[in-house]
């Protein structure tokens, strides 16, 4: 089992930023794919921005320009840096990851989501 654990979430204004941390616990053998999904309510859940073992990423174009995201591969963490945010960027945010663990095949896996809510 992989578990993730989310922080960083919180209230902002609009235009300001934030930084979200995910890190990545338990027999892990191998993470491929890190990413950020989002929920607002009433709809449904999108893809904010991902990134390969490599380094290759791909972001949302509602968020292109705004954020970036990083990982850190030793210590099994993703990072989402947030900027310029705007009311509709308010949703949860979810971490995920495709990793394989010991005695396992390779799974999908999701942290438990932090808030992020924009406004003045």
């Amino acid at each position: 089992q992989v578990q993730l654990v989310e922080s960083g979430g919180g209230l902002v204004q609009p235009g300001g930023s934030l930084r979200l941390s995910c890190v990545a616990s338990g027999s892990i053998v191998s993470i491929a794919m890190m990413g950020w999904y989002r929920q607002a309510p009433g709809k449904q859940r999108e893809l904010v921005a991902d990134i390969t073992s490599s380094g290759r990423t791909r972001y949302a174009d509602s968020v292109k320009g705004r954020f970036s995201i990083s990982r850190d591969n030793i210590k099994n963490s993703v990072f989402l840096q947030m900027s310029s945010l705007k009311p509709e960027d308010t949703a949860v945010y979810y971490c995920n990851t495709d990793a394989k663990t010991y005695g396992t095949d390779w799974f999908d896996y999701w942290g438990q989501g932090t808030q992020v809510t924009v406004s003045s």
